[in-house]
């Protein structure tokens, strides 16, 4: 199971970084989106990987899982939603202000603004 974890976290990381270096604004917002599920899955993966195990102390129960990192990935969660938000307003506000979505404004091979 680990092993999956690991192919899947690499593979949104491929994903993220890829469209990170592409010079459009929403290919950059996702790529970001993705790096942040990818994080979240690693920190996630960080607590363990135990199946039906109880995060809270109940009797006869020897095995449990930390709730430490499903905290720290759902605070994670709500702070990246709210970038991510904020992040797709801005390159919309950007792209009808310079009619582009180049991250530089203007398209590499055209007159631009």
């Amino acid at each position: 199971m680990e092993l999956v974890m690991a192919a899947g976290i690499g593979i949104l990381v491929a994903c993220g970084v890829y469209l990170l270096l592409r010079a459009r604004t929403f290919s950059v917002a996702l790529g970001l989106t993705l790096l942040s599920h990818a994080v979240n899955l690693l920190i996630f993966t960080m607590g363990r990987l135990q199946t039906a195990a109880p995060p809270i102390v109940t009797p006869g129960v020897t095995a449990y899982a930390d709730p430490l990192p499903q905290a720290l990935v759902l605070t994670a969660i709500v702070i990246s939603f709210g970038m991510t938000a904020f992040v797709l307003v801005l390159a919309l506000r950007a792209n009808l202000t310079l009619e582009s979505d180049h991250v530089d404004g203007r398209e590499p091979g055209g007159s631009g603004r």
